[in-house]
């Protein structure tokens, strides 16, 4: 197949175009980073790129949690707008397969149970709470201490942050695509990515970004909270081989179907921390209590309906994954 993969010079648009390429398909990258005219938003520089292609891996987003609501403009630009556009010119084509990089932010707080009245849905965190460092959500009913578990896409999205929001427009904007144009949209809900050629340091980036960005400098890690938050860390290798996966697999015409992306071996902040510092031989991560307003304390999510319904499965163990990160080159944008 020739692919268009939007964001194809970013972190894992890279890879997943390098994945492509191995697989004895024809990447074609389209990116800003090296083509100031290859804005997704534009539907007539997107549609001239989708000459002779037969599917779009859509990696092209602002990502991370940002530096507020003032960011939201800029977010929605670029990720809904974007994907509008991109999606317009995909219905003008003719080109009916997409992968699309979604997100686990969709779900907003992972899967609890309480012990009385079973799986609930904590609301967001109150500001007393936190700043109390009382970071555990409650029981909504009774108030007591909650079990995490693993999510399953069947789970209600609930979007607590501006970034979430748009990814999780995105994927409305994929299925009403989808169901128009008789098309085949895949999202993959990426779990905490990370590995070679992540961006260092950007308040966009993930935590492990932040985490290597400091050690780089000498800095010992900043784990906010109190570290014990629950994270897939899932590597980028394992993310690139997933669209390759999604692209071959066969799909439901006229449906959007959405797929967690994880490795399967939840950590929390605090061990996925301390594992890089080791692994860099760096200072101890410095646990500060601090926290961000519209983080989530623990989201892991089931990635078994991926695994057997396209073959994939995560490859790289997260020791291992660590290692090589510590020892990776970043990028700075």
């Amino acid at each position: 197949m020739r692919v268009l993969v939007t964001g194809g010079a970013g972190f894992i648009g890279s890879h997943v175009v390098e994945a492509l390429a191995a697989r004895g398909h024809e990447p074609v990258v389209y990116d800003v980073r090296t083509d100031p005219a290859s804005d997704v938003r534009d539907t007539d520089a997107v549609r001239r790129a989708l000459t002779g292609v037969d599917a779009v891996c859509h990696q092209a987003a602002m990502v991370g949690l940002g530096t507020g609501f003032a960011d939201a403009v800029e977010y929605v630009s670029r990720n809904d707008l974007g994907t509008a556009a991109l999606l317009t010119a995909m219905a003008d084509t003719g080109v009916r397969r997409l992968v699309l990089a979604g997100s686990m932010v969709v779900y907003g707080e992972g899967r609890y149970e309480c012990e009385r009245h079973g799986v609930v849905r904590p609301g967001p965190r109150a500001v007393a709470d936190l700043e109390a460092g009382r970071f555990e959500p409650p029981c909504p009913a009774c108030g007591a201490a909650l079990s995490p578990g693993l999510v399953g896409e069947d789970a209600p999205a609930d979007p607590r942050n501006v970034y979430a929001t748009t990814k999780l427009a995105q994927e409305h904007l994929a299925a009403a695509w989808a169901r128009a144009t008789d098309g085949t949209a895949v999202s993959l809900r990426y779990h905490n990515v990370y590995g070679p050629g992540m961006p260092r340091d950007t308040p966009y980036a993930g935590v492990a970004s932040f985490f290597r960005s400091a050690l780089a400098r000498g800095e010992a890690p900043r784990v906010f909270e109190d570290g014990r938050q629950r994270r897939d860390f899932v590597h980028v290798r394992d993310v690139a081989a997933a669209n390759v996966c999604a692209l071959e697999a066969s799909s439901v015409d006229g449906a959007l179907t959405a797929y967690n992306t994880g490795s399967g071996d939840p950590h929390t902040v605090g061990e996925m921390a301390h594992a890089l510092a080791a692994a860099y031989g760096g200072p101890e991560p410095v646990v500060t209590g601090e926290y961000r307003l519209g983080d989530v304390r623990h989201i892991t999510a089931d990635s078994a309906r991926l695994r057997a319904e396209s073959g994939w499965k995560a490859e790289v163990g997260f020791a291992e994954g660590m290692r090589e990160f510590a020892e990776a080159g970043m990028r700075t944008a």
